[in-house]
């Protein structure tokens, strides 16, 4: 429990980090600097990386805690479609083995009491087809159990402990909803504003195969044909139990939800940085521009008042000065221009008879 909680624990700092150290770029390149596009895109897959390997750690850690926890078949060595008459010999078997009147020492004898108890309850469990039914659906909390005998008394008691459950996570997922802390994530197919979560959709599935699996006399599907198979097939994994796969279920999809909070709003904004950046940066670039544009009018006006300064009163020179200037800047355009000066020179060409090939206008001179 405490080793889960850590994990949990370390959903509020770990996926967060994003050192910057991290971001590389190929030999020769340069390092995308803070704020840049690219940096920003490095960071931000360097961000869903970290999250989706802790995913991964959770779901291998969630795993090796059933492993670790085992169950009775596992102690009796025995296959999970054992009968019971095998059930007796093996346990028989490893009595004789294991009872703690062969043990040598007090502290022997402590140990070998206590796994010969474990090899007890296991034999008990498993050779009562009411108790083995409801072990493997609830686990090993059905010893603890009081006022028990039939199937529908074993369900009767195990949903009275999921109902606390499932309600209180309801009641709670929807207060962080009313609080604005489930805003990311929400389920984009349907566009209006009061469109559902995945989040509820994941739970209502958890919901139905815990009910599903509890109530069906044998295993469901996705165990018996599938995860089994592979496992014995595949891995060195022993067999889930029914039971083991609900809690693997129960810690995936507390994982899966911290998990895709996470990873939502990056893939939810993952053009926005760029385009965002974009945006800011043509408004600089054309800010820039009209400030300098500004100043250039500025200052062209002040030259030209300067320079118009000994005419002043003079309107008649003012405007002579002006149509000079005028002149001056047409003719100069004009005769600056490389078409127009191609044009001329092959005018003069068609005039003037054995003029050499790209003639130009002597006033080019």
């Amino acid at each position: 429990m405490s080793n889960s909680l850590l994990s949990y624990v370390g959903w509020t700092f770990l996926p967060n980090v994003r050192n910057a150290s991290l971001i590389f770029a190929p030999a020769g390149d340069p390092k995308p600097q803070p704020g840049t596009p690219r940096y920003l895109k490095h960071r931000r897959r360097i961000h869903i990386t970290v999250i989706v390997v802790y995913l991964l750690y959770t779901i291998y850690e969630a795993d090796y805690w059933v492993r670790q926890n085992g169950d009775f078949y596992q102690d009796l060595g025995l296959p999970i479609d054992v009968d019971e008459k095998k059930i007796k010999a093996r346990f028989r078997r490893l009595a004789a083995i294991h009872h703690p009147d062969k043990a040598k020492s007090p502290a022997d004898h402590s140990e070998a009491e206590e796994y010969f108890v474990k090899l007890k309850s296991a034999q008990d469990t498993l050779t009562n087809p009411t108790k083995r039914f409801a072990y493997e659906r609830f686990g090993p909390d059905i010893l603890q159990w009081q006022h028990v005998s039939s199937i529908r008394d074993y369900l009767s008691v195990g949903f009275q402990g999921l109902i606390p459950l499932y309600g209180g996570s309801v009641a709670f997922m929807m207060l962080l909803s009313m609080m604005g802390y489930l805003q990311s994530g929400r389920y984009e197919l349907i566009d209006t504003p009061q469109r559902p979560q995945w989040r509820y959709l994941i739970f209502s599935g958890l919901a139905v195969l815990e009910v599903y699996t509890l109530t069906r006399p044998y295993p469901p599907p996705i165990l018996s044909k599938i995860l089994n198979p592979f496992l014995r097939t595949m891995t060195s994994h022993p067999p889930l139990l029914p039971f083991q796969l609900l809690v693997l279920a129960h810690k995936m999809t507390i994982t899966f939800f911290i998990a895709l909070s996470q990873l939502s709003p990056l893939f939810a904004n993952s053009t926005l940085p760029n385009t965002s950046s974009a945006s800011a940066s043509d408004e600089q670039r054309l800010a820039r521009l009209e400030n300098l544009t500004q100043a250039n009018e500025i200052e062209a006006a002040r030259l030209l008042a300067l320079e118009m300064a000994p005419f002043a009163g003079d309107e008649e020179g003012q405007k002579n000065l002006r149509g000079k200037v005028k002149e001056w800047l047409v003719q100069n355009t004009i005769r600056a221009d490389p078409e127009v000066r191609d044009a001329l020179g092959r005018a003069i060409q068609r005039r003037r008879v054995g003029a050499p090939s790209g003639a130009r206008y002597r006033g080019d001179g």
